[in-house]
């Protein structure tokens, strides 16, 4: 194996601060599930949900503890899968287990029933504070969580933006956790996760919001892949890995976040219409009457079977 490539897949940046994290969220999910699954026979917490989870941890890991994370400081393409685990993969595996009641569930039960009556409380306050209520409705609609997104996503590709985060390792932690927020948001109204705040948005809508966000990801992309020059000067300033250059590095990058990027939503929307497709199916047969079926009347009748409707 080439040495340069054998000591990029050994360098994983194992950091405590972003390691325990992970591992208690996966613990509290882990023992939420189990709790939640003696209770319910495994109707509320099935293993899809599971794995779901899991996926996202691991996804969050693989960004930001795995050689991914050691090489975007190197290769701008290696900072756009970063960023792509980052906002695309991780968020939307996470909300899709529905965390919010199994983290619930992982507590004992007096602080469980305490958290409930808070949270009760705290809906009673905003209830009551018409101004307040009517702002974080607003801040959070789904309207305001995808604008969120694209600023955010924009914000931080912008050039002085990007090689800010690059030199600065806690600008570098506000750049993913930002990114993170914001994609739980916009990812939070398209699974329609616990707490819900508003109402849950119809199907169509949600195929439409998440169709949305491909045009300003394909912008961004197209305009990295096409750049006749280098966007980034701090590429220039660093050791140049396999021989890549600073625009064909560029480019690679654009080239991921315009393809695989725009395929995740793509696949997104694909996955909600044919959840739309299998109620529809569904409502359908259940409005379907029942053919009717050959009943014999009685023995003396066995050669003259009739039709009669089922109830």
């Amino acid at each position: 194996m080439n040495p340069l490539t054998k000591a990029l897949l050994l360098s994983w940046d194992l950091r405590p601060e972003v390691l325990v994290p992970l591992i208690l969220l996966a613990a509290l999910h882990y023992t939420g599930w189990l709790r939640l699954r003696r209770r319910s026979d495994g109707r509320f917490a099935n293993h899809w949900r599971l794995a779901s989870y899991t996926g996202g941890i691991l996804a969050l890991a693989l960004a930001l503890l795995s050689p991914i994370d050691v090489m975007s400081g190197q290769l701008f393409s290696a900072h756009m899968v970063q960023h792509l685990l980052l906002m695309m993969v991780a968020p939307p595996l996470l909300l899709l287990a529905n965390p919010f009641p199994t983290f619930l569930w992982a507590l004992p039960s007096r602080l469980r029933a305490s958290l409930s009556a808070a949270f009760r409380r705290l809906t009673a306050w905003l209830a009551r504070d018409a101004f307040l209520s009517h702002g974080l409705l607003k801040a959070t609609a789904p309207s305001s969580a995808w604008a969120i997104y694209v600023l955010v996503f924009f914000a931080w590709h912008d050039g002085n933006a990007y090689s800010l985060a690059l030199r600065f390792p806690a600008v570098h932690r506000l750049e993913h956790f930002t990114f993170v927020g914001a994609a739980l948001l916009f990812w939070w109204h398209v699974t329609a996760a616990a707490p819900r705040f508003h109402p849950k948005p119809a199907q169509w809508m949600r195929v439409a919001y998440v169709l949305a966000m491909i045009p300003p990801n394909m912008l961004l992309g197209v305009a990295l892949s096409f750049a006749a020059t280098p966007i980034y000067p701090y590429y220039e300033s660093v050791p140049r890995l396999y021989g890549l250059s600073v625009l064909d590095d560029q480019i690679w990058g654009g080239l991921i976040m315009w393809i695989p990027g725009s395929m995740m939503y793509v696949i997104a929307a694909l996955a909600l219409l044919a959840r739309l497709l299998m109620t529809a199916e569904h409502k359908a047969h259940s409005r379907r009457p029942h053919p009717p079926v050959m009943r014999l009347h009685n023995r003396a009748d066995e050669s003259r079977p009739t039709a009669v409707a089922c109830s």
